[in-house]
């Protein structure tokens, strides 16, 4: 059953103010460190994160229409927008936006999978054992089973069948792939990293489309 938006953004507060938390003590060598997100440090994660919750969608479009619709100048515009001088400005950047319900469009469950996956791209990195609450997994896995969206989820895990082993996420049909909600999520969004956590016969199909 889908949940209320007010429900999910409950959960997207939720998820914000735990990230900034895990962030608090990170040493200043820490906010340099890959990210699973490409070619951004955590720091750059982290600002990527505020400017998606400062974004509405007037100007979202203006950005995109500034950038030539061309989404890694705009990310990389907006990123640069949202970075502080220091990292704990950038920290405390992203923390005046934990509350925030500004999204580039109504896709809420989207703007929950922005936070899960992102916090995932820095937490593996750093080592920290927070992982997101089974409620705000499965929602965003329901989402990505449903569309391809921001991320290729749905192409992701055509043909398979995933089934959560902490809670009631299951969909698809053929080879299985079973694991956590988390570590499905992550998969889904093409992070191969966690393919190492995921077990079945279908989980090296997973891998090779991450």
């Amino acid at each position: 059953m889908q949940s209320s938006r007010e429900t999910v953004w409950s959960l997207v507060h939720d998820e914000r103010a735990a990230l900034a938390a895990d962030l608090a003590d990170l040493a200043p060598e820490q906010w340099a460190v890959p990210s699973l997100c490409g070619r951004w440090s955590v720091e750059e994660v982290v600002a990527h994160l505020t400017a998606a919750a400062s974004l509405g969608p007037f100007r979202w479009i203006r950005s995109m229409a500034g950038a030539r619709f061309d989404a890694e100048l705009h990310n990389a515009r907006r990123l640069a927008e949202h970075r502080g001088a220091t990292p704990a400005e950038t920290l405390a950047r992203f923390r005046a936006v934990v509350p925030s319900t500004t999204a580039a469009s109504g896709h809420t469950p989207a703007w929950l999978g922005e936070v899960v996956v992102h916090a995932g791209d820095l937490r593996r990195p750093l080592r920290l054992p927070h992982s997101p609450s089974v409620e705000a997994a499965t929602e965003v896995a329901r989402f990505f089973a449903s569309r391809d969206f921001t991320v290729n989820s749905r192409t992701a895990i055509a043909g398979l069948r995933l089934e959560a082993v902490d809670g009631e996420f299951a969909t698809g049909e053929g080879p299985l792939v079973r694991g956590t909600t988390v570590a499905l999520v992550m998969a889904m969004s093409g992070r191969a990293a966690f393919c190492d956590d995921l077990e079945g016969p279908g989980v090296e199909t997973l891998r090779g489309r991450a």
